[in-house]
């Protein structure tokens, strides 16, 4: 799956988790905390929509700075 793809779907994730967010702004260096303004419970909600998503779990808990990290680690490991 190409990157811009996978950005796209995290969008539509965040959407759901954040529905009052501006997403246009997100891009692969922003940064999870400061940026897109999620906490440890929306981590949590994205790093389980994101198992689901692309089939897949991760190895224990996920630490995850930019949007670009979650990429990298989905395209190495989803399996849909």
């Amino acid at each position: 799956m190409e990157r811009e793809a996978i950005l796209n779907e995290l969008k539509g994730i965040l959407t759901l988790i954040k529905p009052s967010m501006d997403l246009s702004s997100v891009t692969e260096d922003s940064q999870l905390v400061r940026d897109v303004g999620l906490d440890s419970l929306t981590i949590l909600l994205l790093s389980l929509a994101v198992e689901n998503k692309f089939g897949f779990k991760f190895e224990g808990t996920p630490k995850f700075e930019t949007v670009g990290e979650v990429i990298d680690y989905v395209s190495t490991h989803a399996t849909v």
